[in-house]
């Protein structure tokens, strides 16, 4: 028996759980999952020719028709953070919910929360994170080797709504290949100074055997409180507690006075805004030309502190505990001629225990142990023909418990089936996306199920108007269940100081849009441009009412008429080369309008943003300058503030001391280095919670 036959019955064997565990949905426990042909486009050779602009990538064997944004190289060692979505917040169409500077998610258009899937090799993060804006995701920024943003039809394999996109980090604690020198060593270290943050990982990779790879990794992060540029609270939020305070003062409360003013007078740093963790992982795989088969495992440890609102009680703080164990499995098998190239399987199982700690005691726990699988077939090519099909199932049980029962006990389960297929013809690219989902979610104590049945599909074409300029354009339709949080939501959330309440009436959230643009790719010269347009039958957000139960702004969850459109951009040109060196300018923007329909504007909206860089390439050193501005955004909710206009300014030099192919990498960088005082209009938390001040950090990266 040969090593392919081995790996195929290993993969089939893998494999057959995920059909009994889609027959017993109610018995499984849950998850997200893929492989690494599933995260690149179908085609897509992840060592072929690449070329990358500010971002987008061009592989000029196999475009898609939507090009996915990618963070990897100089530009992730950089821009790194433990926080996925401050690491990603630099990219075109991304922002983040800046919630703290310990928690932060990817903003995508607009969209966060349950609308954005934060995908760890293909499977989900398998966490608590898209519940509150105060949850983490539970990811390991510090050993990932890529991140790729994908929006179209290649979101459709991996999520029903594909409006917001799909974020994919790639990690290497499964090898994919065997070390050429029997081993492997990548190992990064980092100091900044706007909150002390020392940053510490390593991952290696040993060659056991001729085709047996071992792997272990550890990281580690440890913040102080951050420092900013003004006070903590925005303008408005502090006149209206001085406000407060002068009437407490007028009616003899003296002490809540001197509260409330000492809350609006703080300045300087961000109280309660700390953070650390760290993580152990380790992998083992055996690799072959007839395939792959690997398993890993990893324990995730955080904590983080939440600033406090001026309305909450003095000298009580409200931090987070998180722990997650998770185990995944990849295995798949290269198949010679036929129909299908490849056969690959992903499973993740991970058990995760969330705690909101005040004042250092147990309040409420989130527990949550969830399975996620999927299956897929990758297509050989065909003349212009290429594709990839597959299954997905993920059930995951969460749990609430303590003195915050915001949620009743929930289980939550998917099926899905999805294809992507392509097709080029002369000068014509045709892309086409189909998924069917079945989901399932039920509140355990009062028995209730709402099962739903999702059909999302989109179809593009791409025309290569010339070698080097290709027109592209997709129409999308989308189709989303509604999560546990926004069903059955109902009490109060002292780490968001909210209380909030969901609909269990609610019905599948749906939508239709076009997506379109250009990119161009000439001799030192590189341009994309997408414009998009969506429109929500039944958009799921939660409003400020303006009323108050125990103290707390309520929050409702509701379903209306909607419409999003917006415009994302971005250019590199090689203004002069002589020799091994060279001036590269680059540029971009982006903008997003959001509205509900009859009611007013989507709240947590990002403003327009431009950029622009200077990048000076020698053999061993790299000059960067940037700058960033931020628009006013005045197009808020009734219950919002506006959040004003503020510019970044960034440098970074990046030196290779031991020659162009140094194994050694030194970057010294700094942002906001004018100590500009924003906030991002995305974050729930922008009024007491503003971004980072004057930050420089010194980067040591060593590749052996």
């Amino acid at each position: 028996m040969t090593n392919r036959h081995i790996l195929l019955a290993a993969t089939i064997l893998s494999a057959a759980p995920l059909a009994a565990t889609a027959a017993q949905a109610k018995d499984a426990a849950a998850g997200s999952s893929a492989v690494e042909a599933a995260q690149l486009p179908p085609g897509h050779d992840m060592h072929g020719p690449e070329i990358v602009v500010t971002g987008r990538v061009f592989s000029p064997d196999s475009d898609p028709v939507m090009a996915p944004v990618v963070m990897k190289g100089d530009e992730l060692l950089r821009e790194v953070q433990p926080q996925i979505g401050d690491t990603l917040a630099k990219l075109p169409g991304v922002s983040s919910s800046s919630f703290a500077p310990g928690v932060s998610r990817p903003v995508l258009r607009g969209f966060d929360g349950p609308r954005v899937e934060v995908l760890l090799d293909g499977i989900g993060s398998l966490d608590a994170s898209s519940v509150s804006g105060d949850h983490a995701v539970a990811l390991d920024t510090l050993n990932v080797e890529r991140v790729d943003v994908l929006h179209g039809p290649q979101a459709l394999m991996y999520s029903s709504d594909p409006m917001g996109g799909v974020v994919n980090a790639m990690d290497k604690r499964i090898p994919r290949r065997v070390p050429e020198n029997g081993y492997k060593f990548d190992g990064l270290a980092s100091y900044g100074t706007a909150a002390n943050q020392a940053i510490g990982a390593g991952a290696l990779d040993v060659a056991l055997a001729p085709r047996f790879v071992a792997h272990f990794d550890a990281s580690y992060n440890h913040s102080t409180d951050e420092r900013i540029g003004g006070y903590v609270l925005s303008p408005q939020l502090r006149a209206q507690t001085l406000a407060d305070a002068a009437d407490l003062a007028a009616n003899g409360d003296t002490g809540g006075a001197a509260a409330l003013t000492d809350a609006a007078n703080a300045s300087g740093r961000i109280a309660n805004s700390w953070a650390n963790g760290h993580t152990l992982g380790a992998g083992l795989a055996f690799i072959d030309d007839g395939g792959t088969i690997g398993v890993s495992v990893q324990r995730l440890e955080t904590n983080y502190g939440i600033p406090p609102r001026p309305s909450a009680t003095p000298g009580s703080n409200t931090s987070i505990a998180l722990r997650q164990t998770r185990f995944g499995l990849r295995t798949g098998v290269n198949l010679d001629g036929g129909f299908i190239r490849k056969v690959e399987l992903n499973a993740a199982y991970a058990d995760y225990d969330h705690a909101e700690l005040d004042n250092g005691v147990p309040a409420t726990r989130f527990l949550n142990k969830a399975f996620d699988t999927r299956l897929v077939a990758t297509q050989a090519r065909r003349g212009g023909w290429r594709g990839q099909t597959g299954i997905q199932y993920g059930d995951g049980n969460l749990a609430v418990v303590g003195d915050e029962k915001l949620l009743p006990d929930s289980n939550s389960s998917r099926f899905a089936a999805f294809t992507l297929q392509q097709y080029r013809l002369a000068r014509v690219d045709l892309e086409a996306a189909l998924r069917y989902e079945h989901s399932n979610v039920r509140a355990k104590p009062a028995g209730l199920t709402h099962s739903f049945n999702q059909v999302s599909a989109s179809a593009g074409i791409g025309w290569h108007v010339t070698d080097e300029l290709m027109l592209n354009l997709a129409g999308i339709h989308g189709e989303r269940a509604p999560a546990s949080e926004e069903l059955f939501v109902d009490g109060a959330h002292d780490a968001t100081q909210s209380y909030e309440i969901g609909n269990p009436n609610f019905t599948v959230e749906k939508s239709n849009g076009v997506e379109g643009g250009l990119r161009f790719r000439g001799d030192g010269a590189l341009f994309a441009v997408t414009a998009y347009y969506t429109d929500f039958d039944n958009f799921i957000t939660p409003v400020p009412t303006g009323a108050v139960i125990e103290d707390l702004p309520v929050y409702q969850f509701i379903q209306a008429p909607a419409r999003f459109w917006g415009v994302e951009s971005e250019a590199s040109v090689t203004a002069a080369r002589w020799g091994d060196n060279s001036l590269k300018m680059e540029a971009g923007g982006d903008y997003v309008n959001a509205r509900l329909k009859g009611i007013g504007p989507v709240p947590r909206i990002p403003p327009l943003r431009l950029r622009g860089a200077v990048q000076f390439d020698m053999p061993t050193l790299s000059l960067r300058g940037e700058v960033e501005w931020n628009a006013k955004q005045d197009r808020v909710s009734a219950k919002e503030y506006p959040t004003g206009a503020f510019t970044l300014l960034g440098a970074s030099a990046t030196w290779r001391p031991l020659g162009e192919d140094s194994p050694l990498t030194l970057i010294l960088s700094g942002d906001n280095l004018l100590n500009a005082d924003g906030r991002r209009s995305a974050s729930e938390t922008r009024d007491f919670v503003p971004i980072t001040g004057r930050n420089v950090k010194l980067t040591l990266a060593v590749s052996i």
